[in-house]
């Protein structure tokens, strides 16, 4: 199936299915959903704005039908002084799973590093989350333990 699907940059009609997909992500990662309007925020990260501050890449089926997708960010390294790509998240359908559609998104992945002059890419996944961890070792990426905290400041 991978030889025939390909990995793409989403364009703006693709963001509804983005927004499925993304509340299909928070249920598996057992997260809140995300907010009502998705769709508006990421369509001005992508889509309205001189210079994108994300990207997201969708896998698309050969019908054209959209089953994944993975979205990445420019971060800094303070201890190396230098930019790398963060990964946000990488999600595929359950059905699609295990059929090389991972692996292209995640070479679309190191090519937008890349493209962007950046030389690594970096993300997370939970701790349980097994499935994944065999995935990200088989592609040679390494794993460190560290725990992701988050504070609300709005309060």
């Amino acid at each position: 199936m991978s030889a025939a699907a390909r990995v793409r940059h989403a364009e703006r009609s693709d963001l509804p299915r983005v927004v499925e997909l993304a509340a299909q992500h928070a249920e598996y990662e057992r997260a809140a959903p995300p907010v009502p309007d998705l769709a508006k925020r990421l369509a001005g990260l992508l889509f309205d704005t001189p210079t994108p501050r994300l990207y997201c890449l969708v896998a698309a089926l050969p019908d054209g039908e959209v089953v994944g997708y993975a979205t990445c960010a420019p971060e800094i390294s303070t201890w190396e002084g230098r930019e790398y790509l963060h990964m946000d998240c990488l999600f595929l359908t359950p059905g699609h799973r295990g059929l090389g559609l991972g692996a292209l998104l995640m070479g679309a992945v190191a090519a937008q590093a890349r493209s962007l002059g950046m030389s690594e890419v970096q993300w997370q996944t939970p701790a349980w989350n097994e499935g994944a961890i065999r995935f990200y070792a088989r592609l040679g990426a390494l794993g460190t333990d560290k725990r992701r905290f988050v504070l609300d400041v709005t309060s």
